[in-house]
């Protein structure tokens, strides 16, 4: 299979260029190399699928609020909504990370012994702290 790359945030899974949305500056920055294999969301891809569309219709709600001219604070209200839905997304993402990514390099590291893979360990807390703190801020 080739994977086609048309720079940061494209899928490396051989997914169409074409079919991606814009990436945002925010994680176009963001260099990773976990590319290379089964991520820890894999098995409920298709229930955050669906959540994710279902947050997309909130946003689309509330362009429509706004072209109606739909009164400030119902719109507001609306807003706070679709932030908590993301929020609620992303501390579920991340717990998915930590059960699967940063336990996988637990386990490897017990495997490889304590001074290697402990290396391993501190670099998947340390994303997952970067994480949290990049979605604190918000």
């Amino acid at each position: 299979m080739t994977t086609t790359k048309a720079g940061a945030g494209a899928p490396s899974d051989g997914t169409d260029v074409a079919n991606v949305t814009e990436v945002t500056t925010a994680t176009a920055d963001v260099v990773t190399d976990h590319d290379h294999g089964v991520h820890g969301y894999h098995k409920q891809k298709d229930e955050h699928l669906k959540r994710l569309r279902r947050i997309e219709g909130q946003i689309r709600g509330l362009q429509r609020m706004v072209d109606e001219d739909v009164y400030c604070i119902d719109i507001l209200t609306q807003v706070s909504a679709s932030t908590k839905a993301l929020q609620s997304f992303a501390l579920q993402l991340l717990e998915e990370h930590l059960r699967h990514c940063v336990a996988t390099a637990a386990i490897e590291s017990s495997a490889q012994g304590a001074l290697k893979g402990g290396d391993e360990i501190d670099a998947k807390v340390k994303e997952a702290t970067q994480a949290i703190a990049r979605m604190l801020r918000t």
